[in-house]
Order: C-alpha cells, then structure tokens, then sequence
C-alpha cells in the first residue's frame, strides 16, 4: 500500500525522514495558544484564521516530510513548499497581527535543514529580523519581540549545528567504508601479488625440470622427485603467504635460485657475506634474488649467472648479472615493477637494464636498516 509520501514525491517514506519530521514538529505545540487566542475571534475572522493555521501546519509538516534524507539536494517539491512556508510566515502576521508574530521561529527551524548548507546558517538571522519587522509592525513590545527574535535564531542555529553533526557523522561513515573498501582491495592486491611471485619461481622450476625429463628419460625419477619437492613447497609458500606470513631470508632463496638455474644449465656464483643481515634487508633481497633468478632461467638464454651481495657503511647492495640477452632498454614488467615498489619503501633504489660486458644486470641498493618494513606488492614474472 503507497503511503502519501510516496504517492506525492514518488519513494516510500524511510523511518529516517518519518522521526526527523515527528521531532521537528513537536514545537508546533506552541501553536496551541495562538489557536485559543483564535477561537476567541467573531464570526468569518475566526474560521478564516482556523483555516490559515491549518493550512501554516500542513505546509510545514509537508515541507519536512518533503525531503528524502539531509545528504540529498533538496527535490523540487521541497523547494516549492519552503517558498509557500516562507510566504504564508511573511504575509499571516501582517494579516492578522501580534498571534501570529512568532510564525518565523518554525521557518528558521525549516529553512536551516532546507537551504545548502553553505548559506543554511543565513536563515535564522532573516528570520530574526523579519520577526523584529512583524512585531513592530503588529505593536507588539520589544519586551515580547526580543524574546521571540533570540529563540528565532537560537533554535535555527541549533538546527543548523544539528544537521552539520549528521552530515559529518554521515560522511564519516561514509569514508570508513570507503577505508575498508580499500584495504580489502589492497590485501587482495598484495596476496595476487605475493603468490604471483611465489608461484612463477616454483612453477618455472617445474617446467624446467618436466622438460628434463622428457629429455632425459634416465633422469626421469630423479626430476620427478624433484618436481614433487618443489610442488610442496610451493603449496608451503602460499599457504604462508595467505596467511600473512614474510617471504623467506635471503640464504632460503639463494638456494632455491641456485635449484632454477641449474635446471635452466645456467651456472650461478654466488658470493654473499658471513653473517646475518637486517632481517628487513634479508627478506627484501629474498624477494629481489627469487625474482631475478626466475627472470634469468625464463627469458636470458644465460649460461652463468653472478649473486653478489656486499654490506659497506651504512648501505647493502645486492647484484645479479648474467650473460644472456638483454634489451638497452628493457620494458618494467610486473616483477621489476613490484620489487621497485619493495625497495623504494625501504628507502633503497633499484637499476636495472644492460650489463657493461652484455647479459642483464640488477642492482638494488638499501640502507643497512630499512626506513620502512618492505611491502610484498609487486607481481614477479618476468620484465
């Protein structure tokens, strides 16, 4: 069944917009006594005067009724029953005199939660003044005018703070979903990215090894068993990943790089300090050995392969050369892109492009203790 609102202003009434207009209108219980004063007019004067109340009282409650909610602009009919309120509270006083004096209070109420809220705070101030007005007008003293044209503007200007609060109450409900929106976007983002990185490494390591063994039918087993170690422990990778866990040191990685090259016949040197590093350095470099290595046994056709690591001062640096095929300038894919990202909220920079002696050469360097702990959000795979 449509309610009025919903026949006249075309959506259902929400229980929102039903207490705002309830409460909004309980101050017409001041009208009451005006409405003795009324009835105690002769003959047409009195149902003349019954009839514009009535009338006052369906066009204010119309108007509050009128408006879906306080974050909306105001719809057409909205504006068209405040214009009708605005004139019958200028026009029943000077018609009707000193009952009628205290009608611009429930404009300032209407008007503040109306008009933008930009100039909603201008409408108690007419409205006090446009009461001044009346009551001279109506030779009502100031000691009854003052009163009235201070509540006109006291309760406007309590409107307007109150529709202020609910608006920023609205807006920041509004903002932390919007939050939530986005740090659920960014862990997805990050765990894509992380189990891009872990499982391009693992599953290039697999094909290799595949390829191997089809090649090599007296390695078969060998591989095999190979294969089935380096499932498990990707399966062991995302499973850590997914549950928020690091990527492993440096030391795990270098093993695991050693494993892929060897399998893509590529011979890998490798000479990194005695001794632990930073552990956000150490995971950092993990993440940047995994992605060049991979990077080397898919795309280089390299035969050997250099890991350096060097700790000097306040700075450590890690180098990864090989001499294979390499572009002068090489596209950033989503591996380079995303250890990039890694090292910059370390603090750190990373180059990365053609060797001086040929082959591809990574060099990332970062302070020995990291401004930031290293984000995994980058996509390896491949430059």
């Amino acid at each position: 069944m449509k309610t009025v609102s919903s026949v006249f202003f075309g959506h259902p009434e929400p229980p929102a917009r039903l207490r705002r207009t309830v409460w909004a209108s309980i101050g017409l219980v001041y009208l009451v006594p005006s409405a003795f004063d009324i009835a105690r007019e002769d003959g047409p004067r009195r149902v003349l005067e019954f009839a514009a109340l009535a009338l006052y009282v369906a066009v204010y409650v119309a108007t509050l009724a009128s408006r879906r909610s306080w974050f909306e602009p105001s719809p057409v009919a909205t504006w068209v029953l405040l214009g009708a309120l605005t004139v019958l509270t200028a026009a029943l006083p000077f018609a009707f005199g000193a009952t009628w004096v205290g009608l611009p209070i429930y404009l300032a109420t209407v008007a503040t939660m109306t008009l933008p809220q930009r100039v909603a705070f201008a409408a108690p101030v007419a409205c006090a003044a446009l009461l001044a007005v009346q009551g001279a007008a109506a030779g009502v003293g100031t000691g009854t005018t003052a009163p009235l044209a201070i509540t006109a503007f006291s309760v406007g200007m309590l409107m307007g703070a109150f529709r202020h609060s609910r608006t920023l109450v609205h807006q920041l409900r509004e903002a932390r979903g919007e939050v939530a929106r986005l740090a659920a976007a960014d862990e997805r983002l990050r765990i894509a990215r992380d189990l891009h990185d872990l499982l391009g490494q693992s599953l290039s390591l697999i094909v290799l090894k595949s390829e191997v063994a089809l090649r090599d039918p007296a390695r078969t087993t060998a591989e095999v068993d190979d294969i089935r170690s380096v499932a498990r422990q990707a399966l062991a990778d995302v499973r850590g990943t997914i549950s928020g866990y690091r990527a492993r040191g440096l030391r795990d990685e270098i093993v695991s790089a050693r494993a892929v090259l060897a399998a893509a016949s590529v011979e890998a040197a490798v000479d990194v300090p005695d001794g632990d590093l930073p552990a956000d350095v150490d995971a950092l470099f993990g993440w940047a050995v995994r992605e060049a290595a991979t990077n080397v046994a898919r795309h280089s056709g390299a035969r050997h392969c250099s890991i350096t690591v060097v700790r000097a001062g306040d700075a450590v640096t890690l180098e990864v050369a090989d001499d294979g095929r390499a572009a002068a300038a090489p596209a950033p894919g989503n591996g380079l892109s995303g250890l990039a990202e890694r090292v910059a909220a370390a603090g750190g920079t990373v180059t990365a492009g053609a060797g001086a002696g040929g082959g591809f050469r990574l060099f990332v360097t970062v302070p020995a203790v990291t401004a930031a702990q290293p984000r995994p959000s980058g996509v390896a795979g491949g430059p």
